[in-house]
């Protein structure tokens, strides 16, 4: 079974920027290394990755995923495969930050809520160090002080600075970050 890599960022991205072109960049990586590509399914970032996807060499339909806000089928961009509509507008972002792995490009709230939800589901995490937002501010840090692996002492977003990086941390970790969240529970 191939692994699900979710890109998240910036819902507003022009066409020909270095942001673009890292998330264009960015989703092709994703699947000539083998996974699929996983995103909210509109614009900006994620519609520069699904586009970057489609291009990959070794891509086939059904490799780009979209987690869709709305019971709109058709409110999606063109390069998502398949869609999925939950009609949970922002509650959607849970979903997204489910894949085995998330990958950050700048963002705002959003993004930042889609990265605190792939903390708390104990996801792989790596954010560009040098595409502003909320990626860029946890990029190299800890959302908190919980151990989520305790044979991974290094645990944290890992900061990457180009899709090379980020293809070479996904294969280095994602087969490390391999626990499931399954629930809340108390602890003393």
């Amino acid at each position: 079974m191939r692994k699900i890599v979710a890109v998240i960022g910036d819902a507003i991205v022009e066409k020909g920027t270095e942001k673009y072109n890292i998330a264009y960049q960015t989703g092709k990586a994703i699947i000539e290394a083998g996974y699929r590509l996983q995103c909210g399914g509109l614009g900006g970032v994620m519609k520069a990755a699904c586009k970057g996807a489609k291009s990959a060499t070794n891509y086939r339909e059904g490799d780009i995923i979209g987690i869709l806000p709305s019971f709109d089928v058709n409110n999606r961009n063109e390069y998502v495969d398949i869609p999925i509509p939950t009609g949970l507008d922002v509650y959607r972002n849970v979903i997204v930050a489910s894949a085995s792995a998330v990958v950050a490009i700048g963002g705002g709230g959003g993004t930042l809520s889609e990265l605190a939800h792939a903390w708390s589901l104990k996801r792989l995490i790596l954010a560009y160090s040098n595409c502003g937002g909320w990626g860029e501010k946890l990029a190299g840090e800890r959302v908190d002080g919980r151990i989520r692996y305790p044979n991974i002492p290094e645990d944290k977003v890992y900061g990457v600075t180009s899709p090379q990086e980020m293809s070479e941390t996904l294969k280095k970790y994602i087969d490390k970050y391999d626990i499931y969240h399954t629930g809340i529970t108390i602890h003393d």
